[in-house]
């Protein structure tokens, strides 16, 4: 049996003290929660540390290090909050060498063997993680466990191949939601986002079968779609209730897709007599609204969806690769079912697609202008690595940084060169956007105050506001947000068009191995 220690990074730093900074998503990481259920199912023990809602503080994480004394630490990381897992590399390391490392999340299934060569981790694990963690803790000889980057003893890379996605979701234990406390999520989450906290996740289905340029979701869950059980959902979140859990955000990426599927979910727990409150926060395609759907959601908890509309332009939507019946139409029909089943309505826009104009950035502001949104939400499109948009920018050699800290969506600093304009005219878009859409749109205000007086959360609006007001649409200041442990030991990795287009290093390691 091993002694675990799963950790989340820290995200004040990538939002700062930007406008969307007010809507800080606190809360329970889903991942590390899967991954604690199957350890605990093997028989470990095992502890969460979240940073995510305090500045990353190296001197916590060695305190709790020395005072538990883990087997294995594991890191969850996306492309902005690396770093931390860089650094915490080397602090497990300079405690105890014999402290198995690994890490997983977003940025190192776009990028394992390069994470490993940046980083002191013995191991890296991409896409679905749950059995590869498992039977890595369990002891199991590296080199026989399918879907594993890791390092031998001479500090070799090796990659032991693809492992198969699960097919039979049913077939996961229980997530490990009970490891953290609803008590210190209560008052850590921002009430614009949610309205009945505290706020965990919960996850109903995998996979997105799209293929947006800008998006690295297959990377981690797959191309194509998974679902559980109507009869599980409703017992996870029977489950959540029972814990003290008074809200969740599912993190499904298409949760609506199958419709009769959904509806049968939603049918299941309202069953179940569960009396906790949902939101698809993560978004979900205009396409797949449906107004038995949404009344049926509305019945079993649901009271905010959010959609992907990111552009105002059709050209520009199916540009950057949407896919499927979405266009700025449908978007509208969308808002208005939703509103009718009594829905709560978030709309996500991008600023700086692969496809984007000047003049269709201006389009997606008018746009958002004209949707009957409840609350609304203007990005910057980073490439992310992993993503069609990244590889096909560093390939035009548009990329102007690899310092990872930087890679958030309000970054003022340059990132890349887009290939029709600068990005200084992104981030003026930017601050438009939000000048326009909502400080100067009479109809959203109203609509806003009208929404505040119906549900009896006025006050927050009017709390949150101020902050609002003074906060910049970008984040800067990037090196101050964070204190590293010792940035100048963490191991270096030269990137470079070459390696990154023809992946080279992972192209050695796969040929070593077969």
């Amino acid at each position: 049996m091993s002694k675990i220690l799963l950790i989340n990074p820290s995200y004040s730093g990538t939002y700062g003290s930007t406008k969307v900074g007010i809507i800080n998503p606190i809360m329970p990481t889903m991942g590390l929660a899967a991954l604690a259920g199957m350890a605990l199912e093997r028989g470990h023990q095992v502890r969460i540390l979240d940073m995510s809602h305090s500045p990353y503080d190296w001197r916590q994480v060695r305190k709790i290090l020395v005072e538990q004394r883990p087997d294995v630490v594991g890191i969850t990381a996306t492309t902005p909050l690396v770093n931390q897992l860089r650094d915490i590399s080397v602090l497990c390391k300079d405690i105890s060498p014999d402290i198995l490392v690994v890490g997983g999340g977003a940025h190192i299934s776009a990028m394992p063997a390069e994470t490993l060569a940046e980083s002191c981790l013995d191991a890296a694990i991409p896409g679905e993680a749950e059995f590869v963690f498992a039977d890595l803790i369990d002891g199991k000889d590296p080199k026989d466990i399918s879907g594993l980057y890791y390092r031998d003893r001479g500090g070799a890379v090796h990659c032991t191949g693809p492992r198969p996605v699960l097919q039979n979701l049913d077939d996961l234990p229980m997530p490990a939601w009970h490891l953290y406390d609803p008590r210190e999520y209560k008052k850590k989450v921002s009430r614009l986002y949610a309205s009945h906290p505290p706020l965990t996740t919960a996850e109903f289905s995998r996979g997105c079968v799209f293929k947006c340029d800008f998006c690295a979701s297959k990377l981690t869950m797959a191309q194509g779609y998974r679902k559980k059980s109507p009869a599980r959902c409703a017992e996870e979140v029977k489950y959540l209730e029972s814990l003290g859990w008074k809200e969740f955000l599912l993190t499904d990426d298409i949760f609506t897709s199958d419709n009769q599927w959904a509806v049968e979910v939603c049918e299941s727990i309202i069953r179940s007599g569960a009396k906790i409150n949902w939101t698809c926060t993560n978004g979900i395609r205009v396409e797949s609204a449906n107004d038995e759907l949404f009344q049926k959601m509305r019945g079993a908890g649901c009271y905010r969806v959010a959609f992907g509309f990111e552009s105002g332009n059709d050209r520009v939507l199916q540009g950057f690769g949407k896919g499927g019946k979405a266009t700025i139409a449908q978007g509208q029909v969308a808002v208005k079912m939703a509103r009718r089943a009594g829905i709560d309505t978030l709309g996500f826009f991008l600023l700086g697609l692969s496809a984007d104009t000047r003049e269709t950035m201006m389009d997606t502001i008018n746009y958002a202008r004209t949707l009957e949104l409840d609350m609304l939400k203007f990005s910057v499109t980073i490439p992310f690595p992993g993503t069609a948009m990244f590889n096909n920018y560093v390939g035009q050699g548009l990329i102007t940084s690899f310092d990872w800290d930087k890679y958030h969506h309000y970054s003022d600093e340059e990132l890349f060169t887009h290939p029709d304009f600068s990005y200084t005219d992104i981030l003026e878009f930017l601050n438009l956007s939000f000048k326009r859409s909502i400080l100067g749109n009479p109809r959203f205000i109203f609509r806003r105050l009208m929404r505040g007086f119906r549900t009896g959360e006025f006050f927050w609006d009017l709390y949150y506001f101020p902050g609002y007001l003074m906060a910049s649409a970008q984040n800067s200041n990037h090196a101050s947000q964070y204190h590293y442990y010792a940035a100048e030991r963490w191991p270096r990795f030269e990137f470079s068009k070459e390696k990154i287009q023809g992946r080279e290093w992972q192209k050695a390691t796969l040929r070593a191995d077969s």
